[in-house]
């Protein structure tokens, strides 16, 4: 038997033309997929999409089947980060369209670009609650960017072109493409429309100059101006206008939890993670900067604490493609609705240079008092002191995954990034369980980079089922387990505002190893320092995926905080301080 390649298949497929040839739905959207670039979905079958899937092996585009569907959508979701473009996810009708859920409600927190694509039960039965029928689109009106129901197949191309046009540019965000059953096997003409012309939907690139010209106004009166990045600058690949701007305007930067890797860490102006959980010295600046000039993020409470006292003394820049974000949350005194990217380009060429050190010798005595990246010793094995080994260990070239919770903080507190694009994580849900699936995603994507999982115990075992596409497919994941026996972080609020009562935040501890080595993946446990960094050396040295379960200490507390209801001044330092 003679096996052809993805690559092959390909390249044999290029030179056909099926420009005008009757094709049934299922290769319709098959065709449709290879125009636009797609080379890799992640999906799980079912009835209603078997027409689908039998054609899908006719076709060069490599299908990882996942052993859960929200995994289909967080992999898709990651591999989008990674690409810059729609990543691509496949499910059935009911409650594998349901099952993709959670991913889709990620994604477009996170204006992340994926296409999601479902069956449904033919059209005949549409609303007569039929066997797995479920109103996904419906269900996902909220949580996608745009949905399609599609019922004619004469419709199918237009709609998936549409639907990757809507996701991919603008504000990028997922759409769902929800396709009856009948649809796959009915014939039609296939033609592929080469532009999209949606009335209506006109996103804006190019900021207004006259309000770039009185941003730069602004910036050449500030004495103590800070930028916060976020995920838009990642977005937008605004990476070297952010630091010609920092630079020249000699102006730190602050970065959202989504926003870090878009701004070297290593560097001067840096100030590291903003919020919740951000750096002392970020979030006192904050409070004392005179001008605040936001990049690409959306001003949300996990940045801005209480509303009312942050930034209390900042005028407000605030630069965004969606306008709906700009004045939302923080009164903005300059908006600019525009790709963060174009702006600064535009903002660089009118801003004049200057300096501030006074400014940031201020600074400088903020992280002088709580130094952003110190911990102190304490009885067990503690988290930042395993990201920091990791990060030793790939010389910060690592692609960094987390769930959701203390090890997310501890991660992005303790992983300083300098390469671009290289945290993935969770924002804006903050969805348990999506280490593991943004893992596969992000390796499928950069096949050649190094990828950590650095997971709870609790996210882990959400989709710990997929250790099965990572032995499959080989992937050479590294999986770090943080493994404290609680879901960490509802322990900590439980014992910082909930006097100790520790209410089934008790995960207790399974042997992990063993369940790795039975998906046949390699693991081992570590309890001390010198077995962490022996064990990260290990799983570098390693071929394939390796699990680690790194034996944390059970009740250690992410600082510095702040408190719920407050505001950034009121920030909770470590008491060891």
């Amino acid at each position: 038997m003679v096996t052809v390649s993805k690559a092959e298949q390909r390249a044999s497929h290029a030179e056909r033309n099926v420009e005008g040839q009757r094709l049934g739905g299922a290769q319709i959207l098959c065709e449709a997929l290879l125009r636009e670039g797609v080379e890799i979905v992640f999906g799980h079958p079912g009835g209603a999409v078997l027409p689908l899937y039998h054609v899908l092996t006719d076709y060069p585009i490599r299908h990882v089947l996942v052993r859960h569907e929200q995994v289909a959508a967080m992999a898709a979701d990651a591999y989008g980060r990674i690409k810059g473009r729609p990543g691509v996810c496949f499910a059935t009708s009911g409650p594998g369209a349901t099952n993709l859920v959670t991913g889709i409600a990620s994604a477009m927190m996170d204006s992340v670009p994926v296409v999601a694509i479902t069956g449904n039960v033919p059209t005949f039965l549409l609303g007569g609650d039929a066997f797995q029928e479920t109103d996904i689109t419906g269900i996902t009106l909220p949580i996608t960017k745009h949905n399609f129901l599609v019922k004619d197949v004469n419709e199918l191309a237009e709609t998936v072109k549409a639907a990757f046009h809507i996701a991919g540019t603008g504000r990028p965000g997922p759409v769902l493409v929800d396709i009856a059953k009948d649809v796959f096997t009915t014939e039609a003409v296939f033609q592929y429309p080469h532009t999209v012309n949606l009335r209506g939907y006109r996103p804006t690139y190019h900021g207004n100059m006259r309000q770039i010209k009185a941003a730069a106004e602004l910036i050449a009166h500030a004495h103590r101006p800070l930028i916060l990045a976020g995920h838009g600058v990642v977005i937008s690949g605004a990476y070297d206008e952010l630091l010609e701007l920092a630079e020249k305007c000699d102006i730190p930067v602050g970065q959202t939890l989504l926003g870090l890797s878009c701004f070297p860490q290593s560097h001067r102006l840096s100030l590291d993670l903003v919020g919740m959980h951000g750096t002392s010295r970020a979030n006192r600046a904050i409070q004392e900067c005179d001008l605040l000039i936001g990049i690409g993020m959306r001003m949300d409470d996990r940045v801005t604490g209480k509303v009312s006292g942050f930034a209390p003394h900042a005028k407000v820049i605030h630069i965004d493609i969606d306008p709906a974000e700009i004045g939302k949350n923080v009164r903005t005194h300059v908006p600019i609705v525009g790709d963060a990217r174009q702006v600064l380009r535009a903002l660089n060429s009118v801003v004049k240079p200057a300096k501030h050190p006074q400014w940031l010798a201020r600074i400088a005595e903020f992280e002088e008092r709580h130094p952003g990246r110190q911990w102190h010793p304490a009885d067990g094995l503690q988290v930042p002191f395993v990201v920091d080994a990791i990060y030793r260990a790939t010389d910060g070239d690592a692609i960094v995954t987390t769930d959701v919770g203390q090890h997310q903080m501890w991660a992005a507190r303790f992983y300083p990034f300098d390469r671009r694009n290289r945290w993935l994580t969770s924002g804006g849900l903050g969805s348990m369980g999506y280490g593991l699936p943004s893992a596969i995603g992000a390796q499928f994507a950069a096949p050649g980079d190094v990828v950590w999982a650095v997971v709870g115990d609790g996210g882990f075992q959400m989709n710990i089922q997929d250790l099965a596409t990572v032995r499959e497919h080989s992937l050479p994941i590294k999986i770090a387990l943080m493994n404290n026996g609680y879901l960490g972080m509802v322990r900590q609020w439980q014992q910082l505002f909930f006097q100790h009562n520790y209410s089934s935040s008790y995960l207790g501890s399974p042997n992990y190893v063993k369940i790795a080595e039975g998906y046949d993946i390699p693991g081992r446990a570590a309890k001390t320092d010198d077995e962490a960094v022996a064990a990260v050396r290990w799983a570098m040295d390693t071929p394939g995926p390796v699990l680690i379960d790194f034996r944390v200490a059970e009740e250690e507390n992410v600082y510095p905080m702040i408190p719920p209801g407050g505001a950034l001044s009121d920030i909770i330092e470590d008491p060891r301080d």
